[in-house]
């Protein structure tokens, strides 16, 4: 046979919600004081599964409970119960400190993406500088040893061409010649002018 018991006495209840809100609205510390005991544990268990960081949950629910000492009088009992109205704020609370929390790394992501990503421009810049680069050297290799020489440290050493001459034993006049002739066959391999 089974046997039902019950509990006889008096049953503990908590403070009455409504009025506690009631008084709150009027500007009533103790009121608050109370209010905060009995809602204060289910904000922060709530606002502890949103985020899943004990500081920032500590931080939100003070922002909540500071929200409900300052809106209090918005508190509408038709509209449901004063838990329910509190737990509400304390969602929408932490899901918006989640929400900016996501943005923010966002921001940070595309900003680390952008400082680490050459622009384009650069990239194409550096490409094609190689490229050019390479098709002199290419094209440098094409010239006679004589013309090769002479232009290399004329152009790329900074040499007169009497240093060039002097440099390689040869007449002035012979140096400009295969200079000449030199630029003349470059600027035909690079096609420049054309």
């Amino acid at each position: 046979m089974n046997t039902v018991v019950h509990l006889s006495g008096p049953q503990r209840r908590g403070p009455d919600l409504k009025e506690l809100i009631a008084k709150v609205s009027f500007g009533d510390q103790d009121a608050f004081s109370r209010l905060y005991d009995a809602v204060a544990g289910p904000v922060l268990g709530l606002v502890r599964r949103v985020l899943r960081d004990p500081a920032q949950s500590e931080e939100v629910a003070q922002e909540v409970m500071l929200e409900v000492w300052r809106t209090a009088s918005r508190y509408q009992p038709e509209r449901g119960e004063v838990m329910a109205w509190v737990l509400t704020m304390a969602h929408r609370r932490a899901v918006d400190r989640v929400r900016s929390a996501q943005a923010a790394a966002d921001r940070d992501r595309r900003a680390a993406a952008q400082a680490h990503t050459p622009v384009y421009d650069e990239v194409a810049e550096q490409v094609e500088g190689r490229l050019e680069r390479e098709q002199v050297r290419r094209c440098l290799r094409m010239l006679t040893e004589i013309q090769r020489e002479s232009v290399t440290l004329a152009y790329y050493r900074g040499y007169s061409y009497r240093e060039v001459a002097d440099m390689l034993g040869t007449p002035l006049g012979t140096v400009k010649t295969r200079m000449r002739d030199g630029l003349i066959r470059l600027r035909d391999c690079l096609g420049v002018g054309s």
